[in-house]
């Protein structure tokens, strides 16, 4: 058996997926990232391994991905998170033309090729409002934990009008919201539409095409891609369950067993 290790080191968490040669998923580990990148990639990749049930000599290869993918020790190569969310999304979705990936600080929006490679991308303007930063501290003024968001927002009646074009001055309305009552739940979903508009103008920048798949750990919010299906209308993919937080840790360990192929390519055309 064949197995690689894909480790998607992220700015707030970092995923690690164990994938054999059939693409039978073996393990998943997540945590928070914290500030030692170096040392979050290596435990998780090592719990990866524990969760499977494996020992470290049965890793073929280890391919890292995301904002911290120079600084993890244990990889064999690092690839783009842009590159690996291709490859993840298209797996899961084989139709897949373009990506939204919505994570803790950043926002991209990216167009495929029908072969599954990037053709065109574009990234959020350096703003948390564009993220799901913007979400967990708006979520924390109000008193509540990120865990708690999914509830608050089923119970939103009519949305607050959350307009501003960056975090501190988003944040300044959510303040004023409070203090004119508005109900939390109201001001919660309202900061979701106002994420959603930046998404939808970020995927019209890139000239979307369908079909579009949404990942990120924000899609477990079913109200997001809900929101994004209105905007766009138009229905939407979304991996089950966790699988919207691990889609790019996904497409690192395909891209593993990509390379491991074209590695014993070689070494048969060395020999021939």
């Amino acid at each position: 058996m064949t197995i690689t290790i894909g480790v998607d080191v992220g700015s707030t968490y970092t995923k690690s997926i164990a994938l054999d040669e059939n693409g039978n998923i073996l393990a998943k580990d997540a945590r928070h990232t914290g500030f030692k990148l170096d040392v979050v990639s290596e435990d998780s990749w090592r719990a990866c391994i524990e969760n499977a049930g494996l020992n470290e000599s049965d890793v073929d290869y280890t391919v890292s991905t995301g904002i911290g993918r120079h600084l993890c020790p244990v990889k064999d190569i690092f690839v783009t998170d842009l590159t690996a969310s291709a490859r993840g999304a298209a797996r899961l979705f084989p139709g897949t033309r373009t990506i939204l990936d919505v994570g803790g600080q950043t926002m991209k929006a990216i167009r495929l090729e029908e072969n599954a490679r990037v053709k065109n991308f574009r990234l959020n303007d350096k703003c948390a409002a564009g993220t799901g930063a913007f979400l967990e501290k708006t979520a924390r003024y109000m008193g509540y934990t990120t865990e708690e968001i999914g509830p608050l927002l089923s119970t939103a009646k009519d949305p607050a009008e959350i307009s501003g074009v960056c975090a501190v001055f988003a944040e300044s309305e959510v303040i004023n919201q409070l203090s004119l009552g508005t109900p939390p739940s109201d001001i919660m979903q309202g900061a979701i539409e106002s994420l959603v508009v930046r998404c939808v103008q970020l995927m019209k920048r890139v000239k979307a095409e369908k079909e579009f798949t949404l990942i990120g750990g924000i899609m477990r919010f079913s109200t997001v891609p809900g929101e994004v299906e209105k905007q766009l209308d138009h229905v939407v993919n979304v991996p089950e369950g966790e699988m919207c937080m691990y889609t790019t840790a996904l497409g690192a360990a395909i891209l593993g067993h990509v390379r491991l192929a074209k590695l014993a390519e070689e070494r048969q055309a060395a020999t021939a």
